[in-house]
């Protein structure tokens, strides 16, 4: 189950859109910024219906 997601990068702070996939359940993974380009971990909970992204840079 594919869903739609906006967050902020933590480097640049632009806002950017993203795809997530629900049906693997918890995730953390890595993706590079579609604006500056640097790595962002993704943190991705999902309960049931509910799910919840977060974003933190190399550092965090």
């Amino acid at each position: 189950m594919l869903e739609q997601a906006s967050y902020d990068c933590p480097y640049c702070g632009e806002e950017v859109e993203t795809t997530v996939d629900l049906s693997g359940g918890d995730q953390t993974y890595i993706e590079d910024c579609q604006v500056c380009c640097r790595p962002i971990t993704f943190v991705l909970q999902v309960h049931g219906e509910e799910w919840h992204l977060e974003v933190f840079s190399e550092n965090e």
